[in-house]
């Protein structure tokens, strides 16, 4: 599968996602942004999500980062 068709894939499906594959779909994003701070910004983003123990509450905050998969859909 491409990294399109992943982010395809958990955009429909995001229930049945894990917070590890939004992670690694969000790291292949990364090194397409054209402003570093933004790769900075999510990573930081990525690392306060990660400290959580509880699966549930790392979805949740997993859901407020679908803007960069959509973001990367339309071609940044």
């Amino acid at each position: 599968m491409t990294l399109q068709d992943d982010i395809k894939s958990v955009l429909d499906n995001f229930e049945n996602s894990s917070s590890d594959q939004i992670f690694e779909i969000l790291n292949q994003i990364k090194p397409h942004f054209k402003s570093p701070l933004i790769s900075e910004y999510l990573d930081g983003k990525i690392k306060k999500i990660l400290d959580s123990s509880d699966e549930a509450e790392k979805k949740k905050q997993c859901k407020a980062l679908m803007p960069y998969f959509d973001w990367y859909l339309q071609g940044l």
